[in-house]
């Protein structure tokens, strides 16, 4: 298999220059594009495996990329380059179709991380796998079971459904508004989800105050860590 392909879209050339060598010394292949129609133009010929869009473009929002890809029906996976404290755009951004987000300024090993989670998660939208492991937890989505450490876990059904959804898109962030919209409809809110969240970790968690698979993206959602067994 040949090695991924990264398409950097981002205006600032000393970025970009900075993500090619960085990610290039760990066998990423690049491509770039300076403006978000270069970017949208490159990513419709098919060669990258995933996209790092910044979302402050000169010629065009971040969002008009993603809302153009998922709207032209591409599913290539995108990561998006935020800054720290913009929760509105990362959640407006997730929610147009972007896979993830990584704050500025970010570390090499965490961009990494992100991107390969968003790869996996994008290999496996033809079908989830029937059994997720993460470090001590086991998800059998077929027979409905949990376990930490050979332990079994018992959900409630509102619990195990969020559950499922978490690890349908593990790795990935999933919005406040997201849950409630696949799991209540019109009919939640997100103190409910917190107790809900709240209520898993207390079963799930060996502490429950510093979480390890379920973790709160603030003010934006939850995130199920994926970890190597």
């Amino acid at each position: 298999m040949s090695d991924p392909c990264v398409l950097i879209v981002d205006d600032e050339p000393a970025i970009r220059r900075l993500l090619r060598t960085s990610l290039g010394a760990q066998s990423w292949r690049t491509m770039e594009a300076e403006t978000g129609a270069s970017g949208l133009e490159q990513a419709r010929e098919g060669r990258a495996d995933i996209m790092l869009l910044d979302l402050g473009l000169p010629d065009m929002d971040g969002m008009e990329v993603i809302r153009r890809l998922r709207g032209g029906g591409s599913s290539l996976p995108i990561v998006v380059l935020s800054v720290r404290g913009d929760e509105r755009g990362k959640v407006a951004a997730l929610e147009l179709g972007a896979d993830d987000y990584v704050t500025k300024p970010f570390s090499m090993a965490e961009l990494v991380a992100r991107l390969r989670t968003a790869l996996r998660h994008g290999l496996q939208k033809e079908g989830t796998a029937p059994i997720f492991v993460s470090g001590d937890l086991s998800v059998d989505l077929v027979r409905r079971h949990i376990f930490r450490d050979g332990q079994e876990i018992r959900l409630s059904p509102r619990e195990w459904d969020i559950m499922r959804l978490l690890v349908q898109h593990a790795g990935r962030v999933l919005t406040h508004r997201h849950i409630l919209g696949q799991l209540w409809g019109a009919g939640g809110d997100v103190q409910q989800l917190r107790v809900y969240i709240r209520q898993i970790r207390q079963k799930l968690e060996a502490d429950p105050e510093r979480p390890a698979h379920i973790v709160t993206e603030t003010g934006i959602g939850y995130r199920l860590v994926v970890t190597d067994p």
